[in-house]
């Protein structure tokens, strides 16, 4: 009896752990979600590129960032003081710099999750109080409208609901990990406030969501809670998008109407990104958790004509997102920090928000979890190691907003460009974003099929998690990816039954070897694919890949005229650029040309911007007197001198300087 006992509380125990799977998106119970998160801190990044960029956002990105939010420079705790009647003074700082905090705690509860250091949850719990003290009585928390005398919802354009999003989404996060609900209760106050307000969907507040993180905090709540009320507001706040006509309304600005804010078509029409590409990416992911809930077949029908649109027909070399910082829709609506047509990639004056770059890769995580394949992992890779890195410094502490493909000197800078990245911007909405990803990214290196782990993303980690059926698996990652091609993975624990390991095969890694035990395995290892392995593991077993790591000149398009005839160098997953200090004194940019058989080889270097492979190899210097607009072909003289290519993501850390990721290149 007491056996039957003791296998019935294990079977409980079991069950009890699924059940409590608390993912950076919590979707271990997500009916319609194939591959599900691991719990955070259960990967933790232990040797090579991934540590230590964990270990400078948690010495130096996240303390550094909290100085500024929580001090005068940056403002944003003294909103919340001076609305909970702390302090004396006035709101500071943009309409969603509420928001912008929110990220920050987020990102300070993912290192916690790590580091276990109490004084973090101390100060979290100091900033928690006075969050509770500035919420009004009713649950209404924006303090960019209670320090006004600006009406609530009065104008979509004060980022209301922005702020909302963040604060549900960073509120599970602090739950989850901590177990604490004083994060959680404000949260929850708050969203029971929303539902009130949006639920009968009354027209004067139909076109409110602008920036739409409000949807997947209300899913992650609806998550952390069960309260079905979240997900039906969440849902609400799809089904309203696209009912309103593009014309004057009091609550709207008159150019943020249309195309520009994803409200022509609605959603589950659409075929094209269009508008603010911050806008329409955090729309997607947000959709992407409603479809994990629901299942909605028109939703994830959307989801992926308007995926394959950005990935293919509108993304850069680099993953960045959002290609105009003004222009117009197909349909001819005004567009800002936004979307244009199909294949209209300018390089000099890219935007690229780093905030866009980054819902890239969430929403690709969430394309992910939904369809469990490669394809999506990719772009996430693609992303981390190219246009959201390069948004920080290589100390941590110095930002950009936007990342062109090529800078040149007399290029006149516009409100969000910088000739390097700074201190602080004023809008400050992509460091806490960029920081908050690093912090977390350890939660995307693997995730939970239906018998088995899948290995996402490559890094020198240690993995301690349960599988669905509630049995442990330990596994340490060995590498220098993405420097090195060779990735070791040695099973430290499991269960004696089969389970497979999926191992992503990325798609620019042609002949591919693995070798298991020594051995190697028969198995087909397809670019752009998992290779699945399904096998009785045991303890001490090794599996060992061998991704070759060549350079590759890379074209674009032959319908990207801005790139036509020229290249771009990648190596594994990095995307190179050339830049001004690595070419002699005075050279512009723009008269670099490569060889086509230029020889290109590639080194380590350990004490170079915090240690980075550089690519090293001829190009040639065009260099004439020739004025004007157009000119009379000559033939070119060249001058052949060495150089050397960094990683894009590196580029800006010696000074103001030139740069261009797409190189002419010319035929021997």
């Amino acid at each position: 009896m007491k056996t039957i006992t003791a296998m019935i509380c294990g079977i409980l125990m079991v069950n009890l752990s699924y059940a409590q799977k608390q993912g950076i998106i919590n979707n271990a119970e997500s009916p319609h979600v194939k591959l599900k998160s691991i719990n955070i801190g259960d990967c933790r990044w232990t040797s090579g590129f991934w540590a230590d960029k964990f270990k400078l956002c948690e010495e130096v990105m996240m303390p550094h960032m909290g100085t500024l939010l929580t001090g005068d420079i940056g403002h944003a705790l003294n909103n919340f003081k001076i609305a909970a009647g702390l302090k004396e003074g006035k709101h500071k700082g943009m309409h969603w710099h509420d928001g912008d905090f929110y990220k920050w705690m987020e990102s300070a509860v993912y290192v916690y999750a790590i580091n276990k250091d109490e004084k973090i949850l101390k100060e979290l719990d100091e900033y928690i109080e006075i969050i509770g003290k500035a919420q009004e009585e009713d649950g209404y928390l924006s303090t960019q409208i209670t320090l006004t005398d600006i009406d609530r919802f009065s104008n979509r354009q004060y980022h209301e609901l922005y702020n909302s999003g963040h604060l549900l989404t960073s509120a599970c996060i602090h739950h989850r990990v901590t177990g604490k609900r004083n994060f959680l209760n404000i949260a929850i106050k708050h969203a029971d406030y929303l539902y009130k307000l949006f639920r009968p969907e009354p027209n004067e507040l139909a076109r409110f969501g602008f920036n739409q993180t409000q949807i997947m905090g209300l899913v992650e709540l609806y998550r952390t809670t069960k309260n079905k009320e979240y997900l039906h507001l969440a849902e609400i706040f799809i089904n309203m998008r696209g009912k309103s006509k593009p014309e004057p309304d009091p609550t709207v600005r008159y150019k943020m109407v249309g195309d520009m804010v994803q409200e022509r078509t609605p959603l589950r029409k659409s075929s094209e990104a269009v508008g603010h590409a911050v806008l329409a990416l955090y729309y997607y992911a947000g959709a992407a958790d409603v479809y994990a809930e629901t299942g909605e077949k028109a939703l994830i029908k959307a989801l992926d004509r308007l995926w394959d649109n950005v990935v293919n027909k509108k993304m850069y070399v680099t993953g960045a997102c959002g290609q105009a910082h003004h222009g117009s829709s197909s349909k001819v609506d005004f567009v800002h920090e936004a979307f244009i047509d199909e294949y209209m990639m300018p390089n000099l004056t890219a935007y690229n928000e780093t905030c866009a770059n980054i819902c890239n890769a969430m929403f690709s995580y969430r394309m992910l979890g939904i369809h469990g394949q490669s394809q999506y992992a990719d772009i996430m890779e693609l992303v981390l190691y190219n246009s959201a890195l390069s948004g920080i410094s290589a100390d941590g502490t110095h930002y950009f907003y936007t990342n062109p493909l090529r800078r040149i000197h007399d290029h006149k800078m516009d409100t969000t460009d910088q000739k390097t990245r700074e201190s602080y911007i004023q809008c400050f909405c992509c460091p806490p974003n960029l920081v908050r990803t690093i912090a977390k990214v350890s939660g995307w290196a693997y995730s939970l099929s239906e018998n088995g782990i899948a290995v996402n993303l490559y890094g020198g980690n240690s993995l301690d998690t349960n599988l669905l059926d509630g049995s442990r698996i330990r596994l340490n990652q060995d590498t220098q990816y993405p420097w090195s091609g060779e990735v070791k993975i040695i099973v430290q624990g499991c269960k004696n039954s089969p389970f497979e390991i999926m191992l992503r095969i990325p798609e620019w890694a042609e002949e591919t070897r693995i070798i298991l035990n020594g051995k190697t395995v028969d198995v087909e290892a397809e670019p752009g694919t998992y290779t699945r392995i399904k096998r009785n593991w045991k303890k001490g077993d090794v599996i060992e890949l061998d991704f070759p790591m060549d350079i590759k000149l890379i074209e674009g398009h032959p319908r990207i005229e801005e790139v036509r005839n020229q290249v771009a160098i990648k190596r594994g997953p990095v995307v190179y650029c050339v830049e001004s200090p690595d070419l002699p004194k005075n050279t512009d940019i723009l008269d670099v040309y490569l060889p086509a058989k230029s020889r290109l080889e590639a080194e380590y270097q350990p004490d170079f911007i915090g240690g980075l492979t550089t690519i090293s190899g001829n190009v040639l210097l065009r260099k004439d007197n020739k004025k004007g607009m157009y000119r009379t072909l000559d033939k070119p003289a060249w001058k052949t001198v060495q150089t050397t290519f960094i990683p894009y993501f590196a580029w800006s850390n010696r000074g103001v300087s030139e740069m261009t990721v797409w190189i002419p290149i010319v035929w021997e």
